[in-house]
């Protein structure tokens, strides 16, 4: 008996097709099975986002979906109803688990239109995380960009501990990322040791920290959290402009009142190694199985949901 060869695929699984006629142009989206991560986003023939080529693994956690908890939990412990918990080590170098449980998962396929795609994934009860959820990302195309929803519904015995976030670098077309600025209400700096993990917060007006005014991003080295402030609509913004005046926003609802940007140097494409900027939504920041900050209980049975978005100004 023969056995057939098996079918080359992506690394990150299915890739699903986005697209929308919008009055600014073609909008376009690219979403992986894998991570439910965002691959690529385009108004216009205009890159909002820092994509990569269908055969590679996303660098850097680029697109990926991060829960039920984004960034780092200390030593991968915490405590829960009187006894430790003990997560797997994700993050080696610096003995964190890092990012959730999610980010090399298959998500399964929910729903779909030719412009919106919905894409779901269990969390199971696993080391230092004895909950059951299920989770949903849905990616919306509009007509200056990206609307994502994600949707969490406990469905264990027992209320769960639940944040989320994802991890998109942002560009303003064709520009260099060297030449950007990036702009943030940002109210309070999440400070850090040595392993990235918080040991207070401070004030971020009249810091270097403070993102209220246009930063140069080449005057920038970041791997830092916020709390930032909404806008008269409830809204928090984080724009990434351009000297010409072009620019990209990525826009949060009050209930993710945390950010995270991260500034690498070293992030490989096709041209050699080049900078990239990741502007990261979160409901909560690093270590906040420890902390609590920004960490949603879900009790049995209960769902919430969030949204943010990408747009393109200019």
């Amino acid at each position: 008996m023969t056995i057939p060869p098996a079918s080359t695929t992506a690394p990150t699984g299915e890739q699903y097709v986005l697209q929308l006629d919008g009055p600014h142009g073609a909008v376009e989206a690219i979403i992986t099975e894998v991570a439910a991560a965002l691959r690529l986003l385009r108004v216009d023939g205009h890159d909002l986002t820092q994509s990569y080529p269908e055969a590679e693994a996303p660098c850097f956690g680029n697109g990926i979906v991060l829960v039920p908890w984004p960034n780092r939990v200390r030593d991968g412990r915490w405590n829960h109803a009187g006894a430790p918990r003990q997560l797997d080590i994700t993050e080696v170098a610096k003995s964190n688990a890092i990012h959730g449980l999610l980010r090399y998962a298959s998500y399964r396929l929910v729903d779909r239109s030719d412009s919106t795609v919905t894409l779901g994934a269990a969390v199971v009860p696993q080391h230092g995380y004895p909950f059951h959820l299920f989770t949903t990302v849905t990616y919306a195309l509009v007509d200056d960009g990206l609307r994502v929803t994600h949707s969490v519904t406990n469905l264990g015995a027992a209320a769960a501990p639940y944040a989320v976030g994802t991890h998109p670098f942002l560009r303003v077309g064709a520009h260099s990322v060297e030449t950007l600025t990036i702009t943030a209400r940002t109210t309070e700096h999440v400070m850090v040791d040595d392993r990235l993990n918080p040991v207070g917060i401070e004030p971020a007006a009249g810091t270097p920290f403070d993102l209220s005014e246009p930063r140069a991003v080449s005057s920038l080295e970041l791997d830092d959290a916020w709390r930032i402030e909404p806008d008269a609509d409830g809204v928090t913004r984080t724009i990434v402009a351009a000297p010409d005046g072009t620019s990209t926003t990525l826009w949060q609802h009050a209930e993710w009142e945390w950010l995270q940007v991260f500034i690498t140097r070293i992030f490989p494409t096709p041209e050699g190694l080049s900078t990239a900027i990741a502007v990261e939504p979160m409901t909560a920041p690093a270590d906040a199985l420890n902390s609590g900050l920004g960490l949603r209980w879900i009790e049995p049975g209960a769902s919430w949901s969030g949204s943010w978005g990408i747009t393109r100004q200019g």
